[in-house]
């Protein structure tokens, strides 16, 4: 089994962070990923139904979230026919660090008719093995238009250019496989790195995220493209797409805060030979 995990649990069941959990931002802070796929697993534990699609977690991230313990309080909002919301408090020394919110709707037949379609294609690196299903494993980043460019130095790709990035990321618990639910949120948190990430690095930090999904994804590993990126004054809105082997399954969208006097330049973090492995890295902002 598989020890590359954001987490391990206490017997309380609380979350004690590895050290894939690191950010970027600080060594004595959590990841974002970590943070919002540990109450993606939480309220998926305690109220996902199989006859049910999760379609939507909004997370907000409104303090900073150190390497101590990590509670998820949950609570069933409502348990409808065809609706059912849940919410979570994360809470660190007995303060709420985050909250998110989570949407199931009762799957069934699609409506007659034909709606329009962008007809977008995105598919996975030519080099990324199938037959590769390690956690953290798979590790790509890409970059420009008009076709793909992929790459294992994610260095290589700090440019002006629209991003991608190619994963199957870490599991949230030690001995415990990521749900297909779980790794799409994981990576959908790299909605801000690919939509803020410009030629000097990235200097904002997303203060949420909302992953909206019309289906699961069906591969172990998945990819994410920016959509596109605004910003005036120093806020940013980020929205991207989720794909898998199959096609786009899903959206990512966050909001972001300037955090330009601690800027990550990732073509020096190399340079000065600071870089970790490359699913340390893409799982750190």
């Amino acid at each position: 089994m598989s020890e590359r995990a954001f987490f391990t649990l206490d017997d309380s069941g609380a979350y004690l962070s590895t050290r894939y959990a690191r950010s970027a931002w600080s060594d004595s802070m959590v990841n974002g990923p970590a943070v919002v796929v540990a109450a993606a697993r939480s309220l998926e534990h305690e109220f996902g139904a199989e006859e049910f699609q999760p379609a939507r977690l909004t997370v907000d991230l409104f303090a900073p979230v150190r390497n101590e313990p990590l509670v998820v309080q949950t609570e069933e909002i409502r348990s409808g026919n065809r609706i059912r919301v849940a919410d979570a408090r994360l809470i660190q020394g007995g303060k709420a660090v985050a909250r998110a919110t989570f949407v199931q709707l009762r799957r069934g037949e699609q409506p007659p008719g034909t709606v329009w379609r962008s007809g977008r294609e995105l598919a996975a690196p030519a080099d990324a093995d199938p037959g590769e299903t390690g956690p953290g494993t798979n590790v790509f980043f890409g970059s420009g238009q008009p076709g793909p460019s992929w790459d294992r130095d994610m260095g290589v790709h700090q440019n002006d250019q629209r991003k991608r990035f190619w994963i199957h990321p870490l599991d949230v618990v030690e001995g415990e496989p990521a749900s297909p639910f779980q790794r799409a949120v994981i990576v959908s948190e790299s909605t801000s790195l690919m939509t803020h990430w410009g030629d000097e690095g990235i200097g904002f930090i997303n203060a949420d995220l909302t992953v909206a999904l019309a289906r699961l994804p069906r591969s172990g590993d998945i990819g994410i493209e920016a959509d596109e990126h605004v910003s005036a004054d120093g806020v940013a809105v980020g929205t991207a797409s989720l794909f898998d082997r199959d096609g786009i399954f899903g959206t990512g969208t966050v909001v972001a805060v300037s955090n330009a006097g601690r800027q990550i330049d990732f073509t020096r973090r190399r340079a000065d030979g600071n870089d970790r492995p490359g699913s340390d890295e893409a799982t750190r902002v």
